[in-house]
Order: structure tokens, then sequence, then C-alpha cells
């Protein structure tokens, strides 16, 4: 299921690609297939990997053809194989047409940062360490790139700037340094009345004591470090607080830096680095 507070944004991003994709109507469609015929469409897997997306490609399906009827044989998160069947859908063939390459579009971007998200999750087996999206996705679809980590395993950060506080270098930077910086934030959620969660980066493992001497946040993100400096990092937060590590960290590298005793780890790859799924839309019986 869908989030109840995504909804909003998955339909404006399904309104947008009917406007961009279809305008003034599918010409082809309605010069060569009567308005009432109706059809069937089959959306087969043709690579191995992580299913996503299909209940997007249902609100797409019912955008343009509410009676349209929507057969889902695999659900978000199967794993499939070269072969597999995940829907049938049958209605007005226009409308299957109009849908095709949307849901298309949708489902093989949305699969692969599922597929890729599945990689790293698995290199994390037994440890506690959870892995991270970030906000590097293509601008409009952040939505459907977050719902996908999720699909594959993985966690969310925050969605955009406007549910966690996060204290980034320019940030502390441009406040004179930790200190007023956090001060600054604790500040403006008492005169707002917020509740948001705060994250404050840190570039070398002796600002963990500076952070503290300001207040203390709900989590620390150690940018940049080593594996040796990530373990003394680990070190000086003793549990105070949560701790994510961020910053150039690949699959090869995942475990190593999880294995410092971080929280989480953040991967900007999960959504601005995939390979698209393979699958089709195609008529059948």
């Amino acid at each position: 299921m869908i989030k109840e507070e995504y909804i909003p944004y998955v339909d404006g991003l399904i309104e947008l690609a009917v406007r961009e994709d279809i305008g003034d109507g599918d010409h082809t469609s309605l010069a060569c297939i009567p308005a009432e015929e109706r059809g069937r469409m089959r959306l087969l897997c043709k690579e191995e990997g992580i299913l996503a997306g299909v209940e997007v490609a249902r609100r797409v399906v019912h955008r343009l053809d509410p009676e349209a009827l929507f057969e889902e044989h695999l659900s978000d998160g199967a794993r499939i194989r070269p072969g597999d069947i995940a829907f049938h859908v049958s209605g007005r063939i226009q409308s299957l047409l109009r849908a095709e390459r949307i849901v298309l579009n949708i489902m093989q971007r949305m699969s692969g940062v599922a597929t890729q998200t599945s990689r790293y999750v698995e290199r994390l087996q037994g440890l506690h360490t959870r892995v991270l999206d970030t906000r590097k996705t293509t601008p409009g679809m952040r939505v459907l790139d977050k719902m996908a980590v999720k699909i594959g395993g993985g966690e969310n950060h925050r969605m955009g700037l406007f549910d966690m506080i996060l204290l980034k270098d320019n940030h502390i930077d441009f406040a004179g340094g930790i200190e007023p910086a956090i001060a600054r934030v604790r500040e403006y959620l008492r005169a707002t009345g917020r509740k948001l969660p705060i994250e404050c980066e840190i570039r070398t493992p002796e600002e963990v004591d500076r952070v503290f001497a300001a207040g203390g946040v709900d989590r620390i993100m150690f940018d940049n470090f080593t594996p040796e400096q990530t373990r003394e990092a680990v070190r000086r937060v003793a549990g105070r607080c949560e701790t994510e590590s961020s910053g150039g960290i690949t699959l090869e590298t995942l475990r190593t830096y999880a294995e410092c005793g971080v929280d989480f780890i953040s991967v900007g790859a999960l959504t601005h680095h995939i390979r698209s799924l393979d699958l089709s839309l195609k008529a059948c019986e």
C-alpha cells in the first residue's frame, strides 16, 4: 500500500506524466483503434531483480481507464526472474496504450532502485546497521525513489528539507561553528513549536565532543571518515545518540563501515546511480 502522505505526490507525478506524454491525444491509437474496443495486456519480467511500482502502475491504469480490470499476480517487493508475469490489465485498448510507456518508465526505474537497494541490504546481513537513501533523486520523482528504496529493504532518510533538521558543513560554516548552529536550531524549534529530529554532520572524530558540549542532537553524521576515524567517533558517541556514516561509501566498503558500529549508512547511489530493470507491457489473449 502507498503511504497516505505519499498519495498527493504520486498522483501529482502521474498527472505530469500524462500531460507530457499524451498532450492533446495519442493520435496513433485514436487513428487506428476503435474507441470502445477492449483488450488485455501483461507485464512481463525480463530480468532478475526486485519488483517495484505495481501499486503505482495500478493508479496510472485507473487514472486513464477507471473501469479497467487490474489483475495483480506479483506484489511490490517480489523477487522476479525472466518470464514472470507481474500483472494482467484489461480495458479499453486506447487507454491501455496510453498507459503503457508511463507504467514502464515508472516500474523499470523503481524496480532498478529496489534491486540496487537489496544488494546493499544483503551486504549488511547479520549486522544492526541499516542502509539509508538520500535527497540525490531525480527532481519530481523523489517519492517513487523513496518508495522503491523501502521496497528493496532499505530505510528512508528525510523526504526533504521540511521533515528533519540536518546541519551540514555549509550550515555550520555560515552559522559560525557547531555550537552556535545547534543553539540556533534549538531556539528556532522552540519559537516555532516544531518537533523535528536534529542531525549534525561532523568532519573529525573530535567534533563529537563539541556536539555534546552544545547539548547534543538526535543523530551525528560522520562525513567522509575513514573506517579508523569512524570507529573512534562511534567510541566517543558511546551510545548517546544515533550515528550515521556518509560520503563515498560503496558496495565494496559498506560492510567495513558497518562493522565500525554505526547505526546507519547513507548511500546516494541507491537512487542516482542505478540501472532500470528490463520489463515489458505487451498485448495478450
